[in-house]
């Protein structure tokens, strides 16, 4: 079992990639952690609740090297822009 709910949330909705173009600025990362939430069922928490947890999990969001995937980016994506779908 991960270790807390911001590692399940890394774990299931982000991959890390140093060598990729254009991670998630802290915006997004939230966005991203917002559709994952809700997709789960839980409450997301406050953005400052989420930076502490990031932070705890050893993520830099300002550097992040992170990339969504999975049903959260595709929730994100689609709720981020609407006429796409």
């Amino acid at each position: 079992m991960p270790s807390s709910h911001f590692q399940q949330f890394l774990d299931q909705a982000t991959v890390h990639d140093a060598a990729a173009e254009h991670p998630l600025g802290p915006d997004c990362l939230y966005g991203l952690y917002v559709s994952w939430a809700a997709l789960h069922g839980f409450r997301a928490k406050s953005d400052q609740a989420f930076r502490a947890g990031m932070k705890r999990c050893g993520v830099d969001i300002k550097h992040s090297q992170l990339h969504m995937t999975g049903p959260a980016a595709a929730d994100y994506i689609l709720y981020s822009y609407p006429d796409v779908a």
